[in-house]
């Protein structure tokens, strides 16, 4: 029954496909630049076998089913997607308003009132803001497949035994002498 178990935890837990960035993608690190990913599950991949990876990698997704870590920093890289998004329309918004303030009523035209102060430091705080939200946005990705493929053996299958395999092992004594074997596990 055990058996049977771990073997159904082996055949539905992951795709077992090893997942390749693109070479312009794979050394894409911090404050990258923010355009979609391309990747590819074949083994010797040509310029047309990439296929994108969608704006907030939705295509990868079925590709990292069953790797709670590569699903988390897929999450993680689609949450700040959407923070870039919304810091893009803030600085956006806060220039249409600055130009319609700018040229609203008639005659002179006003560049420096309190409320265009207040546009101003707005806009300026959104591209304060755009440093530190694109920072580590590519690194999330990178992760994500990494994450996967660190899960997968040399075969392209699961390791289930590999992730089970103790990361230390020793003797030990007990108290009536006799020798132990220790096993120790490291969570991740």
């Amino acid at each position: 029954m055990l058996f049977l178990g771990l073997w159904a935890g082996t055949a539905f837990g992951q795709s077992g496909t090893v997942v390749r960035l693109s070479p312009e993608d794979k050394d894409r690190g911090r404050n990258g630049v923010q355009k979609n990913f391309y990747f590819t599950t074949k083994e010797q991949p040509t310029d047309d076998d990439y296929q994108n990876a969608g704006y907030f990698g939705q295509r990868l997704r079925p590709y990292l089913a069953g790797n709670q870590e590569a699903l988390d920093n897929l999450n993680r890289y689609r949450r700040q997607k959407w923070i870039f998004l919304a810091e893009r329309l803030t600085f956006v918004g806060g220039v249409a308003v600055y130009g319609s303030q700018t040229f609203s009523g008639s005659g002179d035209q006003h560049y420096f009132s309190n409320p265009q102060k207040v546009t101003l430091g707005v806009v300026a705080g959104s591209l304060l803001a755009n440093i530190f939200i694109t920072r580590h946005t590519n690194e999330h990705f990178v992760r994500a497949v990494e994450a996967h493929n660190a899960g997968l053996s040399a075969d392209g299958r699961t390791g289930l035994w590999q992730r089970l395999a103790p990361t230390g092992m020793g003797v030990a004594a007990s108290a009536t002498g006799q020798p132990l074997l220790a096993l120790r596990w490291q969570l991740r």
